[in-house]
């Protein structure tokens, strides 16, 4: 009963938290949502908190910027700062709700990693489109991120009209064309993942994560080649993180041109980590503007 309780309160908190940023971040006359995920698939059971959608309904034209967060991440806890800027560069948002625990770096080790090389491939594959059962993980094929993604696009396609949705679809999938990817640890990770195989706007990994074939040695999928052109990757690190080299060795792996990739150095409040520090910290908006460029 009293584990209940703190998580209801914890919950009203987030809650409470998000409502009153809503109309500081997010003036009139923008819209911001908040839809779970089993509201667009009743099958979808786990990692069941909202989605959260915002965008400018006065612009028609702009593109979606897809933010995936990192293990542990709630999307109404989501950089609210950083969404309220690609709003005011031309894009409507969506960050993702999905089940990002347990972390890669958690299953894909050890005894596991010596018996499949590939396995923090086979793990993200799943991840984002269930379509090659993973058995180290509990995901549903339906919990996948795509999955998620394009059935609260057609979702918002129906019950949003003045959101214009439709055109991230393509006869009922995510038009990839339209849509930019960013994301935060995991979740930069699964936009560049996701970019190897389909053709999207841009890719904004922010510290992706350090996925392994073996020991000391960065995964295989790194080197893949890219259906996404190479100069839309867009990748950070901050300097004062832990993984930083094994970051740098991942984005070069993935041949991201230098000049895309920003090394953040400001200081990091006490009590916070720098892993994190590269999409919650204002003091980066300048550089927030140059990785998201224009959204319409």
């Amino acid at each position: 009963m009293k584990q209940q309780l703190i998580i209801f309160l914890l919950v009203l908190f987030v809650y409470t938290l998000v409502r009153s940023q809503d109309p500081i971040l997010f003036p009139e006359p923008q819209v911001v949502l908040k839809i779970k995920p089993s509201e667009t698939d009743s099958r979808i059971k786990n990692a069941d908190t909202p989605h959260f959608i915002a965008y400018n309904p006065s612009i028609e034209k702009g593109k979606l910027l897809l933010f995936i967060p990192g293990t542990n991440g709630i999307a109404l806890r989501g950089p609210m700062h950083l969404f309220a800027t690609a709003i005011d560069q031309g894009y409507a948002v969506i960050n993702l709700s999905y089940i990002n625990t347990p972390a890669i770096a958690r299953i894909c080790k050890n005894e596991n990693l010596a018996a499949n090389s590939n396995c923090a491939a086979d793990f993200r594959n799943w991840r984002v489109y269930g379509d090659k059962e993973f058995e180290l993980i509990e995901d549903a094929s339906y919990d996948a991120i795509v999955n998620r993604l394009t059935k609260l696009l057609q979702y918002l396609a129906k019950n949003d009209k003045q959101g214009g949705w439709n055109r991230f679809l393509d006869n009922g999938e995510p038009k990839w064309s339209e849509i930019a990817l960013a994301g935060q640890s995991q979740g930069g990770g699964m936009s560049a993942f996701i970019a190897k195989t389909h053709v999207v706007s841009r890719v904004i990994d922010f510290s992706g994560g350090w996925d392994y074939s073996a020991k000391n040695k960065i995964a295989n999928w790194y080197f893949d080649t890219s259906a996404t052109p190479i100069d839309r990757y867009f990748a950070t690190y901050h300097i004062k993180e832990p993984t930083a080299e094994t970051i740098i060795e991942t984005y070069k792996a993935m041949k991201i041109p230098d000049n895309h990739i920003y090394a953040f150095d400001l200081d990091v409040p006490k009590g916070k980590r720098a892993h994190s520090n590269g999409v919650r910290n204002l003091g980066y908006k300048d550089q927030w503007i140059e990785l998201l460029g224009k959204g319409n």
